[in-house]
């Protein structure tokens, strides 16, 4: 289903499209002639004319193109007219509002790294701050118009901020049918109001990413005598929880930088190092890799320290034969990788670690088989349960109960975290569709059995401290599961192999 190696195959795509680009270049200079790809205007993100190494003909983001865009916008008019009319609404013409998001400072005029709001950029393509999507809609399906509202030009402001995308350049780059600046979404709501009676609006008041849109909105709501409204996030999260192939490429390239960066940040490991230096090399052979960040605060957690579920202070010292436990992945064009491995800085598990290691790593081996055959998300909770209890029962580390209810709450005791999430645009990726749907093919989870053991617990002495998760990233096809993170060790011998190679060299 997959192709073999989608790094060569993107890499191969771009150099063809570079060499295609320079030389269309070097003929008109030769010829005298002005090039027909305008080498002069700067939209405000990467275009095929711009970034030839990233964006490819036809591509508005990395890999996906406009026509993909635009269905995305068809599916979701399709969906919300289909609920209306299942439901029976009695609303003729349907306006969606999505905004992006606005730019967040650190301190004055100092801003924090922008990161688009996903609603939106799923939707759009669009990676700008302070823009909008409305898309209006009759009752037939194909009879809704989209508008991208983009920010205003302001030569001052481009001379500091770099170049924007205008109107004129929105409508044939975003293959929307028509582009306004921001400055007129107000006038744009109230016209449509005034020209149309029975609208129903669609809008996430709930979860507002953009101060100034919000109050647009929330003003036209007021003035408006219809004041029906409804949230499209549902309908936005169904969508986004199935991944296209260009989707799944660009997961499965933001897997192998991460898994790489793992197996860089293990050979890395000694006895001393601090937890905020495998952050930085973590972070570093990331984005050397093409990476923009990582997609997460990551969890770098030496010694006990791995008992605590969501640690990120990252500001110790590992020492001697302890465990570091990582949960990382990077954000590679949009789209996130969440994987994480347990390691000992000193190259070998002791007797008791391996024990626990290997529990772990047995059961998330079978809960990634089960994940084609498991009903649902949280049924693959409670088989975490069930297997982690049993195996733990047969070490005699659980009391010997018949009923299978205990041992799930004993195994509960040492992993109070759920074993999977939905994995895509964000790492806890369309957090309103629940866990108790159906797995199906499309969608990509994670699998993340682990065990901790804190000091205080009833276990003997020489398991206390010891905090182990492992956690791939699985994406489900009709023949079964893939592994998208499999190129990140995880056997005992490749693990220690590793961290003694990198041990030998330092």
């Amino acid at each position: 289903m997959l192709p073999v190696n989608h790094h060569n195959i993107f890499k191969t795509c771009r150099s063809v499209i570079f060499k295609k680009f320079c030389t269309k270049v070097v003929e008109n200079v030769v010829k005298g002639t002005v090039c027909d790809i305008n080498v002069t205007k700067t939209l405000g993100q990467p275009a095929p004319h711009t970034h030839p190494h990233l964006i490819g003909e036809d591509e508005v983001t990395p890999l996906i193109k406009k026509y993909e865009y635009q269905c995305r916008r068809q599916k979701l008019v399709d969906a919300i007219l289909e609920h209306s009319k299942k439901l029976n609404l009695p609303f003729q013409n349907h306006m969606i509002i999505i905004p992006s998001t606005s730019k967040q400072y650190m301190s004055d005029k100092i801003p924090y790294v922008f990161r688009q709001n996903t609603e939106f950029l799923y939707l759009s393509g669009c990676q700008e701050p302070d823009t909008c999507l409305v898309i209006t809609a009759g009752g037939n399906t194909s009879d809704h118009k989209t508008t991208l509202f983009t920010r205003d030009k302001d030569n001052h402001a481009e001379i500091w901020d770099g170049p924007r995308t205008h109107p004129e350049e929105a409508i044939g780059f975003f293959g929307v049918d028509n582009s306004l600046p921001m400055s007129d979404l107000s006038k744009f709501l109230n016209s449509w109001r005034k020209s149309l009676s029975n609208i129903h609006l669609w809008y996430d008041f709930d979860n507002a990413p953009h101060t100034e849109i919000h109050k647009i909105v929330c003003e036209y709501l007021k003035d408006s005598s219809n004041n029906s409204f409804e949230s499209p996030r549902n309908f936005i999260h169904g969508l986004r929880l199935y991944k296209s192939p260009a989707e799944i490429a660009l997961m499965q390239r933001s897997c192998d930088i991460a898994s790489k960066a793992f197996v860089e940040s293990m050979g890395f490991s000694r006895p001393g190092i601090g937890e905020n230096q495998l952050f930085a090399k973590m972070d570093f052979e990331c984005r050397i890799r093409g990476a923009e960040y990582l997609a997460y605060p990551p969890v770098v957690a030496g010694g006990n320290r791995a008992t605590i579920i969501h640690y990120i202070n990252n500001n110790q010292l590992v020492y001697g034969n302890e465990l570091v436990l990582m949960d990382a992945g990077c954000e590679y064009h949009g789209y996130a990788s969440d994987i994480t491995r347990t390691w000992p800085v000193n190259g070998k598990f002791t007797e008791p670690q391996r024990e626990m290691y290997e529990i772990v790593l047995e059961v998330q081996k079978e809960l990634i088989e089960l994940c084609g055959k498991t009903p649902s998300l949280d049924a693959l909770f409670e088989c975490m349960c069930l297997l982690l209890g049993k195996r733990l029962q047969s070490l005699g580390l659980i009391n010997v109960q018949p009923a299978n209810n205990y041992l799930m709450k004993a195994a509960y005791q040492l992993c109070p975290h759920h074993v999977s999430h939905y994995l895509g645009m964000d790492v806890h990726d369309t957090p309103s569709i629940g866990r108790n749907i159906k797995i199906k093919p499309g969608m990509i989870i994670t699998v993340e059995p682990g065990i901790y053991i804190s000091e205080k617990s009833s276990l003997p002495k020489q398991y206390h401290g010891i905090g182990i998760r492992i956690e791939d990233d699985v994406l489900i096809t009709v023949n079964g599961p893939v592994v998208l993170s499999r190129k990140c060790p995880k056997e005992i011998d490749e693990i220690e192999k590793i961290v003694c190679e990198g041990l030998s060299n330092k």
